[in-house]
């Protein structure tokens, strides 16, 4: 492909990146966020817990506000506060909040862990395999690994859309990934949100665009939309993790019967899909009414979780 053709495949994944973050807040672009301290979970109150969610992270969003729904139905008052993922880890280590539920470990978040980890204690995993992963659209027929994408270059832009600058994935992206495939002088990983990087991927479906992406497993993306996980030959995202629930330190012993609860959660591929495609469908602000629709629907599940 000529330099004024490829010039033009920038430009344009460029304006459909461009149009998708004016369409989405940039709440979660990797900057820190503040957390609020008025009502933090060292406060004593056995009745109360405070947890943070990282917005556009759909897994996390789904657990958090099932539990929201559940613990308050056990008669809790339940926080739930909007954090970036490095003032989740800190929220968490310095018990301003009591709950983190979607911990990737050992792997993607191990930075956090390792600095962080002393002032914490893992609760549980609830869902495993969670993979980090580049993924493209289904119709993108000659780039089914990573490696391939070295080739093909000037189809996507020289651009691998991001998300948030402090994710775990943006780090082994940028660390591992793209140095281990030769990618460094052919593509540039850009920096967004979860939302911005999934409405640059619609826009681009839609009109049937060349376009590669960081995401993950599970994720709804894959149930909604003609996707494929790009092989990793060379193991550049490392073996797969455990979204894990974790609390500050004493948390159980204060909380015993949550805790127990927390232990006993385990969502498999499809009912996390499920939940997740349900709080799609009800739109935003609309989490907690949907989780608890889905509870109806699997009451059975989530009463094995309480015994």
């Amino acid at each position: 492909m000529n330099h004024t053709s490829r010039l033009a495949r920038r430009s344009l994944l460029g304006g459909c990146i461009a149009v998708a973050l004016t369409l989405v807040t940039t709440a979660c672009s990797g900057q820190t966020a503040s957390v609020d301290s008025d009502s933090g979970g060292d406060s004593g109150d056995k009745k109360s817990v405070k947890m943070a969610v990282v917005a556009g992270w759909d897994e996390d969003i789904a657990a958090s506000y099932l539990w929201k729904q559940i613990l308050e139905d056990k008669g809790y008052k339940v926080d739930v506060q909007e954090l970036d993922i490095a003032s989740a880890y800190t929220g968490v280590a310095n018990k301003q909040v009591d709950l983190y539920l979607d911990a990737w470990l050992p792997a993607t978040h191990e930075t956090y862990w390792k600095k962080l980890g002393d002032k914490m204690e893992r609760v549980g995993a609830w869902y495993a395999p969670a993979d980090l992963n580049l993924s493209v659209p289904t119709y993108v027929k000659d780039v089914n690994t990573i490696a391939d994408l070295k080739a093909h270059a000037s189809e996507f832009g020289g651009q691998i859309v991001g998300i948030e600058a402090g994710s775990g994935l943006m780090r082994l992206t940028r660390e591992s990934a793209i140095p281990a495939y030769g990618l460094k002088d052919d593509y540039e990983l850009i920096e967004s949100s979860t939302s911005a990087m999934l409405s640059a991927l619609e826009i681009a479906i839609k009109k049937k665009k060349p376009i590669v992406v960081t995401l993950w497993r599970p994720h709804w993306a894959y149930a909604k939309l003609p996707l494929k996980v790009l092989k990793d030959p060379k193991g550049a995202y490392g073996k797969p993790d455990s979204a894990e629930i974790v609390a500050s330190k004493g948390f159980s012993g204060d909380h015993p019967e949550v805790a127990g609860w927390l232990k006993n959660f385990k969502l498999t591929s499809d009912q996390l899909g499920s939940l997740e495609l349900l709080i799609q469908k009800k739109g935003q602000g609309k989490e907690q009414e949907a989780a608890k629709e889905w509870m109806a629907q699997n009451k059975s599940v989530v009463d094995a979780w309480l015994k």
